[in-house]
């Protein structure tokens, strides 16, 4: 299962990069004789409703996925890991009043907040991202916390503080380096997550505007012709599984 996970996100990274080594169809406009071909040598995943090759939308579209994914995790990361941070080292009301927030947040279902945070930011790649990496924030925070507090209490730790190691330099030297391994593992987690969370307000229409290549958005405009035309749906679905089921794989192998 590692090779296949690996390979995955390695195809899926070189679509958003590279798109022209694997399709020399545009991506945005088609041919109307063309509508609605199935899946053959000539067009891999068929053909959409106005003649545009779908393989070259699916490929295309990894970029506004894979950056949005990208830019959520980026959110939720350095935000959470800030908080989380705070939290362990200086504990007492400060750690109290932060974990009370995550926990808020927390008890708030994330598509229910992601779609509060765009209604306030408007929707649009970028703002679909903020919003679902603001949904991460209390996940990163709560484990960076709990780390920094294990951390914190080792003898190293104990042992830097008493040869004369400044708050800071113990933190940036000893703490954070030793509390990181589980936070990079849930930024990969996160990661598809993120991309299942974009896809999901893409198809909701919160997301890119058509006609931008999409995942969410391919899925949501194939909808109408799913009793007659399956691939519309059905292959950028099954890209969007692979995606997810792969960066869940190097998580568990970054754990």
């Amino acid at each position: 299962m590692r090779a296949p996970a690996w390979l995955t996100l390695a195809l899926a990274v070189l679509w958003a990069l590279v798109p022209g080594l694997f399709t020399g169809h545009d991506p945005l406009s088609g041919v109307p004789a063309d509508k609605l071909l199935p899946p053959s040598a000539e067009h891999w995943f068929g053909t959409d409703a106005v003649g545009r090759d779908l393989f070259a939308r699916v490929v295309h579209g990894a970029a506004q996925s894979l950056s949005g994914a990208a830019v959520a995790v980026a959110v939720g990361l350095v935000l959470g890991t800030l908080l989380g941070l705070a939290a362990g080292t200086a504990g007492g009301l400060l750690d109290g009043l932060v974990m009370r927030l995550m926990d808020v947040l927390l008890a708030v279902p994330g598509l229910l907040l992601a779609l509060t945070v765009i209604v306030l930011l408007g929707p649009g790649t970028v703002n679909a991202a903020v919003a679902v990496g603001v949904g991460s924030v209390a996940a990163f925070a709560r484990l960076t916390r709990a780390e920094v507090v294990r951390v914190r209490g080792s003898d190293y730790v104990e042992a830097a503080y008493g040869s004369g190691g400044t708050v800071t330099a113990v933190l940036r030297r000893h703490v954070l380096p030793n509390s990181l391994g589980p936070v990079i593992a849930l930024a990969a987690l996160q990661t598809g997550v993120a991309v299942l969370a974009l896809s999901t307000l893409g198809f909701l229409g919160y997301g890119a505007e058509p006609p931008t290549p999409e995942w969410g958005l391919l899925i949501a405009e194939g909808r109408d012709y799913l009793a007659t035309s399956w691939w519309l749906t059905t292959l950028p679905g099954v890209v969007v599984v692979a995606v997810v089921l792969a960066a869940g794989r190097l998580s568990k192998e970054l754990r």
